[in-house]
């Protein structure tokens, strides 16, 4: 892979990770746009750790205070406390889509696989597209993300699972999910990035592991730190810009995207553009 590949591949990773239009879909179809080869499953879920240092360290308060206030409340055996609450709601929440990310691994690392076909990327963008448009017409959107339980987390949790399915997208999904269950679109937002948090780390992490055991090339290695490094620094400033985005806006200009792009690439792949 070229310096460049790796820089564009990074700036799709951290731009499309934490907004609601699929990274994976992104890191499938912009290679083949440009006439690249596809960079795989493995190379993708590596340069999203990029993505999770960026979360970790844009809510490392957040993170601190919950690792404290639940530390307390078991302590004092104060189990409604909702640090507590929200930490057993992502712990509950990450459980589906490991479980059956560990199921249907063979299937999913296969770059070649039926589940990444282009086909599955158009229709997952626009299906989830149009229930995000129906979750951000959700007028009941009252509760803030202290009142999280394990229910939600659970609930969310399974919506996360569908982002095994490329252009089902990881926040797009959970964040569907947390506004139908009337979470406040910052909060649900919150929601979905904190959530993400272990479930994209173990991903990156585990493909990482099998990487360096099956052995790397300088320039392949390169090729990661480089993609990791700016995928880092771009999910970082989206997520930034995200939460200054949902605090006058509505998703409406994600849904009109997502399924713009689904429809683009049902097009590009019929007529062989894009393969």
């Amino acid at each position: 892979m070229k310096t460049i590949e790796a820089i564009v591949l990074g700036a799709v990773q951290g731009l499309t990770e934490f907004l609601p239009i699929s990274s994976t879909a992104h890191l499938r179809v912009v290679p083949s746009l440009l006439g690249w080869q596809d960079p795989g499953t493995a190379f993708s879920a590596v340069i999203q750790l990029g993505s999770t240092l960026a979360v970790i360290t844009y809510f490392a308060q957040d993170l601190f205070s919950l690792a404290k206030g639940s530390f307390i409340a078991l302590k004092t055996g104060d189990y409604m406390n909702h640090d507590l609450r929200l930490v057993i709601a992502m712990i509950l929440g990450t459980l589906p889509i490991c479980v059956l990310g560990l199921l249907f691994r063979h299937l999913l690392e296969q770059d070649n696989s039926p589940i990444r076909s282009l086909s599955v990327i158009g229709w997952a963008a626009i299906i989830m597209g149009l229930l995000l448009f129906f979750a951000d017409r959700h007028d009941k959107q009252s509760r803030s993300l202290a009142m999280t339980g394990a229910l939600d987390g659970l609930l969310v949790g399974l919506a996360q699972a569908l982002a095994l399915i490329p252009g089902c997208s990881r926040s797009g999904s959970t964040l569907t999910a947390a506004l139908l269950l009337n979470l406040r679109r910052p909060d649900a937002a919150k929601f979905s990035f904190l959530l993400g948090i272990p479930a994209v780390g173990l991903s990156g992490l585990l493909e990482l592991k099998k990487m360096l055991d099956e052995g790397l090339s300088n320039s392949g290695a390169s090729a990661l730190i480089i993609g990791f490094i700016v995928s880092a620094v771009v999910s970082y400033a989206a997520i930034l810009l995200f939460f200054k985005f949902l605090q006058h806006h509505s998703l409406k200009v994600f849904v009109v995207y997502r399924l713009l792009f689904g429809v683009l690439v049902l097009v590009l792949s019929r007529f062989s553009i894009i393969k």
